[in-house]
């Protein structure tokens, strides 16, 4: 990415930060919507919500024309919160509710149909058309907004990712870690060759390895590209 500045003002910004689960774009989205008065928008927990319901109604996660029907009759909704999103789904707070490894996993699974992404994708759009926000996914960059101000594309070693993951399910973990490590390969796999919006970094996007960092160094990182690209002072 050039170093060139935008010149539009950091407050109408939008900020594009994808890449692969377990790489920690929640957080360093969470720190740079707070550091620079932006609005966190979560797509991943759009796609939670849709799954969750999908398993509510007992849909087979493996076939399209249901879930798009499903689709045609859900409402999602993030509200900002000082510590996450509230996450709204038909007019239902399900934040606390879309943060277990069965969601997550279905999220993965539903999100394949192209169908489905295009709705999501109307969505998100919507939700950040008036810029202001910061926003993270695996298509952020490439489909969602390729005209985002500034795009980060946030990876890390899959052996990193898997700890981390592991790490944040806390000591009461009811699976191992090698497990959780087999899951996310699992998950790359499918994220990196669906063959709509398949996870790849945008040709401008900066690549922000984490493996060898620490969350300090991430977060420096990542607020020094959005201040260099934006042309404002840390």
């Amino acid at each position: 990415m050039s170093g060139a500045t935008s010149g539009k003002p950091v407050s109408r910004a939008i900020i594009a930060i994808d890449g692969p689960a377990g790489a920690g774009k929640s957080t360093i989205a969470r720190h740079l919507a707070r550091h620079f008065g932006l609005l966190n928008l979560e797509t991943g927990a759009m796609y939670r919500a849709f799954a969750l319901k999908a398993l509510r109604a007992a849909l087979p996660l493996d076939e399209s024309s249901s879930l798009e029907r499903l689709a045609s009759q859900t409402s999602i909704r993030l509200e900002s919160g000082e510590a996450e999103n509230r996450v709204l789904l038909d007019g239902e707070d399900v934040t606390g509710l879309i943060r277990n490894q069965r969601v997550t996993d279905a999220a993965s699974r539903v999100s394949v149909f192209p169908a489905i992404r295009a709705w999501m994708v109307r969505l998100q759009q919507q939700l950040g058309e008036q810029g202001g926000v910061v926003m993270e996914g695996r298509d952020i960059g490439t489909v969602v907004f390729p005209q985002a101000d500034v795009k980060i594309f946030l990876d890390a070693a899959p052996e990193v990712r898997g700890m981390r993951r592991f790490d944040q399910m806390g000591p009461a973990a009811a699976i191992p870690p090698e497990q959780v490590l087999r899951e996310l390969h699992a998950r790359d796999e499918r994220d990196r060759n669906r063959p709509d919006s398949p996870l790849r970094p945008a040709e401008d996007a900066v690549l922000l390895d984490s493996t060898n960092m620490t969350l300090d160094q991430v977060v420096q990182a990542a607020e020094a590209i959005v201040a260099r690209k934006m042309g404002v002072c840390l």
